[in-house]
Parts: C-alpha cells; structure tokens; sequence
C-alpha cells in the first residue's frame, strides 16, 4: 500500500465503506468509487472530503485503472466493475484487510463485538478516549453523534473498532472480526443472528470462540457476566481465552457491577463496583438497561488503558450516542416520533423498554419493518411477539424484499401480528409506508409515542410521518403526558 496512489472503492455507499473510502482520504490517497445508490450521510461525508463517486456500476468506471480496489462485502460476482478488476488482474482487497495492513499495524487493537450494543459501545468507548485526551482512531457502524462522523484519525496508539461479525467478501467468508486483531476484546451478547450467514447458533457462536482465541496473552476479554440472561454462550466462548477475562454486569459475583440505577430525566444514573470497591458514580446521557451494560463493558476497557474515574464519568455525561439509536425526530402536535435502528428481537424489547423509561406516560406505537436478513426470516416468528406485545399498538410492516425468500422461509407478518393479538395488544400488517404514515397521522393522538424501528431507511418513512403530522417539528422538554 505504500506505493499505492489511486483506490477506487466498489461499494462506496455501505456504512462501513464510506468511512472507510474517507480514512483512506484523510491519509493522503486519491479515492473514488461507485454504487448503486449513495445515500446521506454516506454520501455527505464523501462530498465533504471531495470523493469523487458514481452512480452506478460500470467497467468504464475504472479507467483508468486504479492501483488498488476495494471490494464491498456485498458485490457478488457479476458486477460489472468486480469483473472487470479479475479480468484485467488489477489489485484488489477487502474492507477488514484494508484495516488490517493499513490503519491497524502499531496501534493497540480494541474490539467491541456482539450481538447487541456494539456499534453504541464502540462510539462510547471512542468518546471516552477523546474526553481523557487520548487522541482515539476509531470506526463505527454509525454516525458517532459526538463526533459528527463515524470513524476518527486522532492518531492515537488506540484502534477502537466495532468488530463485525458478519462475512469479509465474496471470496472470504469468514467474519470481518477476525482481521482486527483484538487487544483488548469486548463481546457484549451471543444470540442468534445473520441466518443468511450462520446456518445454525453452533456455528454463529463457533466464530466467536475462534475470536477469542486470538486475543493474545497481555490482552483481556470483557464479556458480559450476568449469565441467567446472557446464557451459558459466553461463557464457552469465554474458555477459549489465554488472556485475562473479566465479566461486568448487575450481579455481584462479576468484575464489574453495576447497582443504584436510577433514571434521570433523559439519563441514567448508577454507581461502579470493582472487585467489590466502589469504582465511582456515573450519569450516563442515554437511557435503558442495555446502555448501563454498554457503559459498564466501556468502563472496564478505558480503565485497563489507565483512563480515571473521572473522566470516564464526563465523558458519560456528555455521550451522545449514535444516530437512529432513540434518534427524536420531532413532535407534532403532542405526537413524538422516535427512529431506532432495532433489529432483533431482542433489541426490539430493549428499545421499547427503554421509550418506556425516557417517557413514562405515553402510549407507545411500535412501528417496525422486518428489513434485517435474520428478521426477514421465520427464525423470529415465535420470539418477535413477545417482544412487539411490550408496546401498545403495534404496526407491522411489509418484509423487504420478500421475493427473495421462499414461502418456507419468509417471515409471516400476520402471523406475528396475530400472536400480538392473542397477548391482548391491538396489531396490523400495513404493507407500505405511505400506508403507515396515513394510518398513524390520522390515529395518533396528542401524548402517543411512534417508536419506528427497522435498520434500514424503511422507505422513508419516519420523512412521511414527518410531513404528515405538521411541518413545524420541534423537540419538546418531552415531559410526561399521560
């Protein structure tokens, strides 16, 4: 890569590839690239950086030809462009590879991996570092609110990275996980997820086992400890380790405990116990029990890279999270619209739990659009009610893109919406989101909260309700109403 100049980026519109195309900016190469479609803040970002991108796939596109590209772990064979680069044997690399020989060499590796909170840890861990001066590199999954962006190059010896666990390539398939190298290694949670990748749990949680067993043995593994709820997964992949484990949790028997919870206005407040001595008393600017536990695993690194107490606690204070993570997007006439990025079950019920919290009160809508290629199948069929019936109203969505799976395979919308039902919570299946914002403007009432949930852009539709409900959105001091 030294001698590399030009680098063309085939997929350039990705969460993770747009950051990507911009570090490679930032550390003096010329880059363009390409996508089907290149979307905010995707494409805010490159155009703020001066990359140059296309609209589309086309060999004409690398020509002349770059010295390098770097291939999207969604671009399949037959891309025009991935056909081209074979054919014409030009240089070619994946995302976690440009990571790997690129940014990562030399600096101390810190991974937050998982299947929940990793992308929320991760931008707290990067802004913890930032508030104790340590001058943090970093790449997030989202936009780091705190940061305006979603990755840092403050040249720091930490690489704080969110460690992905889903496939490298198309000619890779193993995790992106596995080229970063972990130092320091935080797993957050071991559920099910990415069915399109993982035919099973044994193989999902199989990937990460093999992760810990290359934290070398000055490094440490932070898991989450609570075992009755984050399972015995954990803990197996735990046994793999040759470094320090430690665990964090709200049970005493962990590392790292948590206790005296108590919300605070649009915060949590809680005090940090540490192999039984208390640690401090933080307030974290975020709500839900699932953010303490993301704090807790970000305490347990930034103290094991000598950052205090105390700027761990104004770090805290002041974190502002990620987009579409409890994202308000306005009030309407007494009518709250909330984004989230949710897509599992489990998440879904920690997101709800977590509105509950920040707005007692209110009558909740859960809106969601099973979009995830795990939620798109029929593996969630029996947990997604349970976890939806947490709501008051429940409105399902159309699955996306459900040409592409199968009958057998297909999540069944009214099916979960049934089982809603059956648990005494009113529910619909609304195919579109033109529908949904017709629906929700003309039902919703002043006091009611409209949680949307999907981890995609679900058809513009948090935009429809936007202009469905008024035009003038302001962000109240969201005080209870009921």
């Amino acid at each position: 890569m030294s001698e590399t100049k030009h680098v063309h980026v085939i997929g350039i519109g990705g969460s993770a590839m747009a950051p990507l195309a911009g570090m490679l900016r930032e550390s003096g190469f010329r880059v363009t690239g390409s996508d089907s479609g290149v979307y905010p803040p995707a494409s805010t970002l490159l155009e703020s950086l001066g990359i140059s991108f296309f609209h589309s796939f086309d060999a004409v596109n690398l020509q002349p030809p770059p010295d390098l590209v770097i291939v999207g772990n969604i671009i399949a064979r037959g891309n025009p462009e991935l056909e081209e680069v074979l054919d014409r044997r030009i240089p070619y690399r994946s995302m976690p590879e440009i990571l790997e020989e690129v940014f990562l060499p030399g600096r101390h590796s810190i991974v937050v991996s998982g299947t929940h909170g990793k992308t929320t840890t991760t931008a707290m861990l990067a802004w913890i570092f930032q508030t104790a001066g340590k001058k943090p590199n970093f790449l997030v999954g989202g936009v780091a609110e705190n940061f305006g962006k979603s990755y840092g190059l403050g040249g720091g010896e930490d690489f704080i990275l969110e460690g992905d666990e889903y496939e490298t390539a198309f000619w890779d398939r193993g995790p992106k996980f596995f080229h970063y190298h972990p130092d320091d290694l935080i797993i957050t949670s071991l559920e099910y997820d990415h069915a399109d990748i993982y035919p099973d749990f044994e193989t999902y949680e199989l990937a990460f086992r093999r992760l810990v067993n290359l934290v070398p043995r000055r490094g440490r593994t932070i898991i989450w400890g609570d075992t009755p709820e984050s399972g015995l997964a954990l803990r197996r992949a735990a046994q793999k380790a040759l470094c320090k484990v430690e665990t964090y949790g709200f049970r005493s028997e962990n590392d790292w405990v948590a206790d005296n919870v108590a919300n605070e206005n649009d915060g949590v407040r809680f005090r940090v116990i540490h192999c039984g001595a208390k640690f401090g008393e933080f307030v974290l600017a975020a709500t839900g029990r699932h953010n303490v536990l993301n704090a807790l695993a970000a305490i347990a690194v930034a103290h094991g890279r000598g950052i205090s107490s105390d700027a761990i606690a104004k770090a805290l204070k002041t974190f502002r999270s990620v987009k579409r993570r409890m994202d308000v997007k306005g009030e309407f006439g007494g009518v709250l619209l909330v984004d989230d990025f949710a897509h599992h079950p489990t998440a879904v019920r920690a997101t709800i739990e977590a509105a509950r919290a920040r707005w007692p009160g209110r009558r909740l809508w859960a809106i969601l659009e099973p979009r995830s290629n795990s939620m798109r199948r029929k593996i969630f069929q029996e947990t997604l009610p349970q976890a939806l019936a947490l709501a008051d109203r429940v409105i399902l969505g159309g699955v996306f893109r459900s040409h592409q799976l199968g009958d057998e395979n297909r999540l069944d919308p009214e099916t979960v919406a049934q089982s809603i039902r059956a648990l005494g919570k009113d529910a619909r299946v609304l195919a579109g989101s033109d529908e949904i914002a017709q629906t929700l403007s003309a039902e919703a009432e002043p006091g009611d909260l409209l949680l949307v949930m999907s981890n995609g852009s679900f058809d513009g539709v948090c935009e429809k309700l936007t202009k469905k409900l008024g035009s003038e959105a302001h962000v109240t001091s969201e005080v209870p109403v009921r």
